[in-house]
């Protein structure tokens, strides 16, 4: 009996020692400084880490197993130190919401944009080319202007950005443009949420949305150049244009995704591929959000200063458009997803 029982473990160590050997390298690698873990996380060969949760439950049935069987204490030992190594580096306590919270926004956020290429891609083309169309179509001919907006309209955008008006040598004063500030994330924020939720008009309500806003914009753009207010007009959006214009077709990306998904579920259920497009689409207006309350407040705080010469807004605007490119572009491309970023709640 005893021999017999001794056979059975040889063959259970066997049977499980390189597994086990695999999860004890992973935790010699994890179990350290986060700092190093995360570094070397591009350049890892070993087990990956969406593997450890179920390697972890594994090896948990196999010390009840190996304790039942009464097996010797070498080999209960060691399985006992794997399993509460791994409890603490996968129970142990969660990171800070603000520090999750700045990781989502610097390298979550941008993953998740080119997720969606596909549907950001469109959502640019659809933003983007009317507004150009119709600005240089102005041009050409300036009363297409009248097309789009209403006589009284015209006249009080080019009041608003007259060079000869008060507002382009004095400015606002401070309490204007707190106040102004309420209101620009306040209309900031209602485009961004209209462009995504119009989507579930089958994708259609984004594609109007989009298309609408950039005839707005270029239209406006384009009647205040042709009538040579252009340049108030420039120096005012140049510093918040690149987070308000982006995060609108990253929404209206945002609003694709979840109409496709309406019209087209694949082998999923309807609901289901609409609850699962609803959750993407949330966590990207979360960072849309943050992008729309920062252009809220370059817009009060730094458009508005009319003293301020044009050469600096327009390298302040250059700088802030390169700088959110690179954030869309590179954010998050030198870490995979964490492991902790998966087991938490």
């Amino acid at each position: 009996m005893i021999q017999g029982a001794a056979v059975k473990q040889e063959r259970f160590v066997e049977r499980h020692q390189a597994e086990w050997n695999e999860l004890e390298t992973w935790l010699d690698a994890r179990g350290g400084s986060a700092k190093r873990a995360r570094a070397e996380r591009r350049s890892w060969q070993g087990v990956p880490d969406y593997e450890i949760p179920a390697r972890y439950r594994r090896l948990c049935q196999q010390l009840a197993l190996a304790r039942r069987r009464g097996y010797s204490a070498a080999v209960t030992d060691r399985l006992q130190e794997l399993m509460q190594r791994g409890h603490g580096l996968l129970y142990r306590a969660p990171r800070p919401r603000w520090r999750r919270a700045l990781e989502f926004l610097f390298a979550g956020f941008p993953r998740l944009v080119r997720a969606e290429r596909g549907c950001m891609t469109a959502a640019a083309a659809l933003f983007w080319l009317p507004l150009i169309a119709i600005f240089v179509a102005i041009q050409i001919q300036p009363e297409l202007a009248s097309a789009l907006f209403a006589p009284q309209q015209l006249v009080e955008f080019e009041h608003m950005y007259d060079p000869n008006s008060p507002l382009q040598t004095l400015g606002r004063g401070a309490e204007t443009d707190m106040a102004m500030f309420g209101y620009y994330i306040l209309n900031n924020v209602s485009i961004g949420f209209r462009t995504f939720a119009s989507g579930l008009l089958f994708g259609l309500g984004s594609i109007v949305v989009l298309i609408s806003n950039g005839l707005i914009i270029g239209g406006v753009a384009g009647h205040l150049q042709a009538v040579g207010h252009g340049d108030p007009f420039w120096r005012f959006v140049a510093g918040h244009s690149a987070p308000e214009l982006t995060a609108i077709w990253i929404s209206g990306g945002a609003g694709l995704r979840l109409g496709l998904n309406l019209v087209a579920p694949g082998r999923r259920r309807r609901m289901d591929a609409l609850i699962e497009g609803g959750k993407r689409g949330a966590m990207i207006c979360v960072g849309v959000l943050a992008m729309l309350v920062f252009a809220a407040f370059v817009e009060a705080f730094w458009s508005s200063i009319a003293t301020i010469p044009a050469a600096v807004k327009y390298g302040v605007g250059a700088v802030l458009w390169l700088l959110v490119g690179t954030w869309l572009w590179f954010g998050g491309r030198n870490q995979n997803v964490a492991l902790e970023d998966r087991i938490e709640p």
